[in-house]
């Protein structure tokens, strides 16, 4: 059975952005879903200095193990200031130290949400832009701007919103069904 990672780009116990990855996460057919907490994996910043001195910490080579074994990824970004989180740079300046592709060329599905009327389209088009760089393979992106309009029930409530929104998580479905299994010996 194929295998997807679920995170949201979020250290908020009510991140919106949480709601909308599981919310997907459920969509995509016959998968083993692994949801990834961020606050599970807390982590001193990232310097050159601290790595020099103490090297990578062991919770950053686990997540690299985790998106190693990874058929696929739904990522759902917030927007702090018309970029990502402090903490998910940081996971994500960490991860790339293990392996600059840390994505490894997976099907991902990339969304941002907020509960402004632009949905996170910044941070979603600087994660549409750098993303690649690191390994990721952006099948369908997907912004639901003002989530407490349009996200009620556990669902994305608007009838366009949601019909936009089932046909790239079946198309992301779709590209996940079509990855090489991983050959076990």
């Amino acid at each position: 059975m194929k295998r997807i990672v679920a995170l949201a780009g979020s250290n908020s116990k009510e991140s919106i952005n949480k709601k909308l990855v599981q919310y997907t996460s459920n969509m995509v057919g016959d998968v083993d879903v692994v949801h990834i907490d961020l606050n599970d994996f807390e982590l001193p910043i990232y310097g050159v200095d601290y790595e020099s001195e103490k090297g990578i910490p062991s919770l950053v080579y686990e997540l690299s193990e985790i998106f190693e074994e990874a058929d696929g990824f739904v990522i759902s970004l917030a927007e702090h200031n018309g970029s990502y989180t402090a903490v998910f740079k940081n996971i994500i300046d960490w991860l790339s130290r293990v392996k600059m592709e840390f994505w490894n060329k997976k099907p991902m599905f990339l969304m941002a949400t907020s509960p402004g009327g632009r949905g996170g389209a910044t941070v979603l088009r600087t994660a549409k832009s750098s993303f690649p760089f690191m390994g990721a393979t952006i099948v369908e992106s997907f912004t639901l701007p003002s989530f407490y309009q349009n996200f009620a029930d556990g669902e994305i409530s608007e009838p366009t919103l949601r019909a936009e929104h089932r046909r790239k998580a079946t198309a992301f479905s779709k590209a996940i069904q079509l990855t090489h299994s991983k050959i076990l010996i």
